[in-house]
């Protein structure tokens, strides 16, 4: 008897912590899916190639970098540089290298690994004149790159 009585009291002492919390007056639940939205100043490259992609070294890897049909593994994200929208983020995530946009491409192409870069993509060298699912038409787009692995 004292058992179950225990266990009626846990059961009680459980569903009251779980309960949820007031609220304060005027607070309101974050939204879902949660939209993040990536500061100006992380919007910015330093260095351009040739073709126009931006790129800064955030952290510089070591050894070689992957050829255009290497396979990489990353974690990334991607954001819109007008507004600093998050689109997409991805971590040890695999990835061909001539299988992405030309400005991915491109980036991935001078990493090493370890390295953390963004790069700053002009639309001619990511989606261009098309839309696709939360970028628009003529999108300028920023990533930030970790290489982990190639082969």
């Amino acid at each position: 008897m004292k058992y179950l009585a225990f266990i009626v009291s846990l059961a009680l002492i459980t569903s009251a912590s779980q309960a949820a919390p007031p609220r304060k007056a005027g607070e309101a639940p974050i939204a879902l899916p949660l939209n993040l939205t990536i500061p100006e100043r992380q919007r910015l490259c330093t260095l351009k190639t040739k073709s126009g992609l931006g790129y800064k070294i955030l952290r510089p890897g070591t050894g070689p970098s992957p050829s255009a049909n290497a396979a990489t593994t990353i974690s990334y994200i991607g954001y819109l540089n007008a507004t600093g929208a998050v689109f997409d983020q991805n971590m040890k995530t695999d990835l061909p290298v001539d299988g992405v946009i030309p400005g991915f491409s491109e980036g991935l192409q001078m990493m090493q690994k370890g390295s953390i870069y963004r790069f700053c993509i002009p639309a001619a060298l990511g989606y261009g004149p098309r839309p696709t699912g939360p970028i628009p038409a003529n999108a300028d787009l920023v990533f930030q790159v970790e290489l982990l692995e190639f082969k």
